[in-house]
Order: structure tokens, then C-alpha cells, then sequence
């Protein structure tokens, strides 16, 4: 399962919406997009975190998640995805990446924004809103 940023969110934060989650990501493995990993990391510069604090996250991330990088046949899966499937319709830099890195390794994406990836051909979406 891929999982979205507002996942990992909820989970890191002891938000209750995890809860509602907890049913589709156990007993699978937890994989997070690049793109995912960076919003994540902007966190600590954005709301100004003690070092202590910053490697909490990053110790949070290691030990639960996978991060699948970028590589060449991502950036093309993007390309099309951006350049010809979704052309005209909005869609944010980031969200594009995670939906691109789900289509690449035929993944669902589990997302509390189901939204944010409508029209997007051949992707699973994994939502409880």
C-alpha cells in the first residue's frame, strides 16, 4: 500500500482518523512516495521543531515505512500522466508524484483526500471520507 502524506499525518500525530485506517494497512506493507518523504521533512523547517524532535520523524519514518525513490521510469509515468492523462485538469506538483509513484509500482493509495486524485486512470484510491 502506498500511503499519502495525510496518512502518515494522522498516524505520526495520534490522530484519531487513523483509526479508521488501521482496517486497510494491517498486515501490509507501508510504502511512501519521495514526494511524500519531502513533504514530511518540510515539516520541522515550517514549524521551526527542535533537532531532538526532527529525528523522532525521521526514526518514525525508518522503522515503519519504505520509501520508493525517484528513478528514470517514475519520471516518465509522471510525464504522462501530467502531460497527456490529466492535462487541463488541476492537480498539485505533489499529488501528481504520489499518484504517478502508485501507478509505477501498481499500488492502491490509501489518502484521506480522495479528491485530490480524481481522474486519475488505472489508480486505486483507498479512502474512508
Amino acid at each position: 500500500m502506498l500511503i499519502d502524506t495525510n496518512i502518515i499525518s494522522y498516524i505520526y500525530k495520534g490522530d484519531s482518523r487513523a483509526a479508521v485506517y488501521q482496517p486497510h494497512l494491517l498486515g501490509q506493507q507501508w510504502y511512501v512516495s519521495f514526494m511524500t518523504l519531502a513533504e514530511i521533512y518540510r515539516w520541522p523547517y515550517a514549524q521551526n521543531w527542535s533537532e531532538a524532535r526532527r529525528l523522532h520523524l525521521e526514526q518514525f519514518i525508518k522503522s515503519r515505512f519504505v520509501v520508493l525513490p525517484f528513478n528514470n521510469r517514475l519520471a516518465w509515468v509522471w510525464a504522462g500522466l501530467v502531460g497527456r492523462t490529466m492535462r487541463g485538469q488541476p492537480m498539485s506538483l505533489a499529488d501528481s508524484w504520489i499518484a504517478a509513484t502508485a501507478l509505477q509500482h501498481g499500488m492502491p493509495l490509501v489518502t484521506h483526500n480522495a479528491r485530490h486524485f480524481k481522474g486519475v486512470p488505472g489508480l486505486t484510491v483507498i479512502t474512508e471520507q
